[in-house]
Formats: structure tokens, C-alpha cells, sequence
């Protein structure tokens, strides 16, 4: 029954480099991923493609290459991939919640511990045999040291991957707080899959603990499940980017490139600007622009290409820019003395301090109290 196990598992990992694979490649055919993050992506499903790879041919008696590349190469391979996934992902969630991120030479640190792992292995000439029976070397030397290179591989990519879903949850919460209210996939989808791999990451290193206390057979199932794991997790990925590119694939450049060169009308324009100065719908708080659109009974393509090429800017830019503007007015009002800061926001629009803070600051130059001090306006405490 347990060859029967493994075929599964070698099906798994083999589907697990196809899709990798595939789906790496299905990132340069979609014109929207010519950014960095598409090109870090792609490198990120590679390395996964390798280490499932190596990992086939490194514990499946039946899969061979040739023996000096099964016996010697094999395991730079696997190791160097199992180092590497980690900065890989660490990377490309930067490149999309870092504005402007190019690579720099200093990024190449992140290559260290795969170099590392290279260069101990060949200093101590480890090779297949003893990635594969590292539980029944006995007691000599080589066996605690490829003990620890396996530490290392485990651990490497749980920390890159903590440290991915940080990233990811401060862009979230950036978003939230300096726009107020976003509709975005892009933050959600990068939660789930930094989340997912952090969870498939941290059952590999359980697995690798436990499996220094349990039965080799033990061993073998906990591992079939962390390739389990990680086949689900690359299908989700699957899955949303055939889904994205369709949306990308089926949008005729014809069309995109006319509605990009028409320009918005009079009409829609004067609807915009009015809702603004004389319907003043930016002091409703968390407002978003399909809320915006249906205000002024537009389609949300008409209403983002009205502030887009008319205004040059976007949306929560624009409506933050009118808040701002009410904000300056009651700071510079001595009628609005006694009201606090946290007030004035709120009754601008704004439903976060940092957010307010940050885009008054920006626009103004300088703090909301500076404001209100630079106009003459002492801010008196309301009497009870």
C-alpha cells in the first residue's frame, strides 16, 4: 500500500512543477505582468518547480537522470531552491507593496544563505545519500551536519515568510487607512497566499520536528501531506492568475486604446465638480467611487476617466484633496475654536487620524495644529 502512497505522491509533486511551470510562463504572455512583480513571481514559481523536482528525484528510487547528476548534483539543486523560495516570495511581496521598488545590489544579500548551504556542502562533499539517510547514519559527524543544513532549509523560508505576511498586512492596512475605503482584490488575494504559504512553511518545519521523534513511516505520510499543502496552494495561485488573464486576454487592445484616447465629457465633468463643491458628497465617510457613481448616476469607467484625464488624478487623491480643503476651513473659522483636531477630521471626511494627517500635511505643508496656529485660530476647550 505504501508504494501505492508514493505514486499518488509522485503525481502530486509532478503537477505541483507543471502548473509551477506553466504558470510562470503564463506570466510573460499576460501584458500586464512586464512589471517587476510579474518577473518576481515567475522566479518564485521556478524555485518552487525545482525543489519539487529534486525532491521527486532525490527520495524516488525509480526517477533517474544519470548517476553523477542524481548522486552528486541533485542536492545543490534541492537545497539551493529550498534556500531560495523564501527570499523569492519575500521579494516579490515587496515589489507590490513597496511603491517604486527596483532591484539593488544589496538585494543580492539575499542570496547568502543559498550560497552558504552551497559552500558547506561541497567543503564537506555531502551528497544524495546523505540528504536521504540522515536518521540512520549513527552518531558521525556528517549526520549533525547535514541535520542542521535541513534545519536551515526548513527555517530559512518560515522566517522569509513571516516576514512576507508582515509586509502584506501593513500594505493592507495602508490602503485601508489612507483611502478610507478600497474594493481591491490585489491586498486580499496577497493576505491569502502570503498567509498560506507561511501555514504550509510552518508545517514543514513541525514535520521536520516531528519526524526526529517518530516512526520513518510516520515520516513519510506527515511529508506526502507538506507536498500536499504546497499542490493546493500553487493551484489557488493557478487558478486566479487563468482567471485574471482571461479578463486581461478578452479585453480587446482596440477597444482599451479607444477608451483610453476619448476624453471625458463636458457633460460628466460638470456632474463631477458639482457633486464635490455644491453637494459636498466627500464628507461622507468611507466613501468609495462606485458609491461615487451611483451620486451621479455614471458608470465607474466614465467617473475614474473624468477624474483621471480631466483632474490628473485619482479618486481617493481626489476626493482626499476636497477634505483637506474643509479641514483648512474650520481650523481657519475662529467659530470652530473649540473643536479638536480629531473632530475637524471627522467633520472633513476623514475616519482616520493617520490618514488625515498624512495627506494634510502633504497638501498643506504643514500639521493641521500649525494650520490653525498660522491663521490665528487658538483652539479653546469646550466648556461642560
Amino acid at each position: 500500500m505504501k508504494d501505492y502512497i508514493f505514486n499518488i505522491h509522485d503525481v502530486i509533486l509532478l503537477m505541483t512543477v507543471a502548473e509551477s511551470i506553466l504558470l510562470a510562463l503564463l506570466q510573460a504572455a499576460m501584458p500586464a505582468e512586464k512589471r517587476l512583480y510579474g518577473r518576481l513571481l515567475s522566479a518564485f514559481l521556478l524555485v518552487i518547480a525545482t525543489a519539487s523536482a529534486t525532491t521527486l528525484i532525490l527520495w524516488n528510487d525509480q526517477v533517474h537522470i544519470s548517476p553523477t547528476i542524481d548522486h552528486y548534483w541533485i542536492p545543490y539543486f534541492l537545497m539551493t531552491a529550498l534556500m531560495l523560495k523564501g527570499p523569492a516570495l519575500y521579494l516579490y511581496v515587496t515589489s507590490i507593496t513597496k511603491a517604486d521598488f527596483t532591484l539593488k545590489p544589496i538585494h543580492a544579500l539575499h542570496l547568502l544563505p543559498a550560497l552558504l548551504t552551497i559552500l558547506v556542502m561541497a567543503a564537506f562533499a555531502i551528497d544524495s545519500n546523505d540528504l536521504r539517510h540522515i536518521w540512520n547514519m549513527g552518531e558521525s559527524q556528517p549526520e549533525t551536519l547535514v541535520t542542521r543544513l535541513w534545519d536551515a532549509a526548513k527555517l530559512t523560508p518560515l522566517a522569509y515568510s513571516f516576514a512576507a505576511v508582515v509586509l502584506a498586512q501593513r500594505y493592507q492596512a495602508t490602503l485601508k487607512d489612507e483611502y478610507s475605503h478600497f474594493s481591491n482584490t490585489e491586498p486580499r488575494w496577497l493576505n491569502v497566499l502570503t498567509l498560506g504559504f507561511f501555514a504550509s512553511w510552518c508545517w514543514t518545519t513541525m514535520v521536520h520536528i516531528l519526524a526526529k521523534y517518530t516512526t520513518p513511516e510516520t515520516a513519510d505520510y506527515l511529508g506526502i501531506a507538506d507536498n500536499y499543502i504546497t499542490f493546493i496552494l500553487i493551484n489557488g495561485l493557478f487558478t486566479y492568475s487563468l482567471v485574471y488573464a482571461h479578463k486581461l486576454l478578452t479585453t480587446r487592445p482596440e477597444e482599451t486604446r479607444a477608451h483610453s484616447e476619448e476624453k471625458p465629457s463636458d457633460s460628466a465633468i460638470d456632474r463631477v465638480r458639482k457633486a464635490m463643491e455644491v453637494d459636498k458628497v466627500y464628507l461622507k465617510h468611507n466613501l468609495n467611487i462606485e458609491q461615487f457613481g451611483a451620486h451621479l448616476e455614471l458608470p465607474v469607467k466614465d467617473v475614474s476617466s473624468v477624474i483621471n484625464k480631466h483632474f490628473g488624478t485619482n479618486f481617493f487623491e481626489f476626493v482626499n484633496s476636497y477634505r483637506v480643503e474643509e479641514a483648512k476651513r474650520l481650523l481657519s473659522d475662529p467659530g470652530m475654536a473649540d473643536k479638536t483636531i480629531l473632530d475637524i477630521l471627522l467633520d472633513s471626511g476623514f475616519n482616520s487620524k493617520s490618514a488625515f494627517h498624512r495627506f494634510f500635511k502633504r497638501l498643506a505643508g504643514m500639521s493641521p495644529s500649525e494650520y490653525r496656529k498660522e491663521k490665528g485660530v487658538e483652539h479653546k476647550q469646550a466648556k461642560h
